[in-house]
């Protein structure tokens, strides 16, 4: 049974926040003591594995999104109300919010100048914006798969794993070259506290275009695949 909207959404804001904090400890981390306390391998693993803790914790409430641009893909594959949209939106930006603020006062303001997200020095803004969409459709395919899918071994205990690990690989393949975000909230709420708005549109238009063409393809072949009767 579905819990009502108002649990749903406590439970993604909850799960955001600790998403997000854990991640963005990594980064205050490396700002306060230094690169070697902390190789980017760790920054990586605060998000990959936070994510597979919030999603363990809060996910069979709410879904576990945790990123507006999952919300959206899932809503593209026909599998989320286009009317809670907006809704999980709102509870995921707050919960991040809460994740700064928490860095704010924990840590100060080095940490969180330094949690904004830039391209590479050696990719321009179409560049990131192209790696950002592609590995967020990557997010929203296996999101939907380990979920979804009916006759998949890895369905169920290990969706959380496996969905973490896509981000922590995308963090650690092509984050140096295009800023390892792959959630629009998570880039636009470093931005509330520092102000620095210059590159924010990559990481709102590349993630949201890469998970709606990810809920579409998914819908196309693995969906498609269902309907015709075969087996995955």
């Amino acid at each position: 049974m579905m819990e009502p909207l108002s649990v749903r959404l406590a439970a993604e804001a909850l799960g955001t926040f600790m998403f997000f904090f854990l991640g963005f400890c990594g980064i205050a981390a490396a700002v306060d003591y230094g690169q070697e306390a902390i190789q980017p391998v760790g920054i990586a693993a605060g998000f990959g594995f936070g994510l597979v803790i919030a999603i363990t914790a809060f996910g069979h409430v709410s879904g576990g999104h945790y990123n507006p641009g999952v919300t959206v893909g899932l809503m593209a594959a026909g599998r989320f109300p286009a009317l809670e949209v907006i809704p999980y939106w709102i509870a995921q930006i707050v919960g991040g919010l809460c994740a700064v603020g928490t860095i704010a006062l924990v840590f100060g303001g080095g940490a969180t100048d330094a949690l904004g997200t830039i391209p590479g020095a050696a990719v321009d803004d179409w560049g990131a914006l192209l790696l950002e969409a592609i590995v967020t459709a990557l997010l929203v395919m296996v999101i939907l798969t380990v979920t979804l899918a009916e006759g998949a071994a890895w369905r169920g205990m290990m969706a959380p794993l496996l969905i973490g690990l896509v981000i922590f690989t995308g963090a650690l393949a092509v984050g140096p070259s295009s800023g390892g975000s792959f959630n629009p909230a998570r880039s636009f709420v470093p931005v509330i506290y520092n102000g620095e708005w210059g590159d924010l549109w990559i990481y709102l238009l590349g993630p949201f275009a890469g998970a709606i063409v990810g809920g579409a393809i998914w819908s196309w072949v693995i969906a498609g695949h269902e309907r015709r009767g075969a087996t995955i």
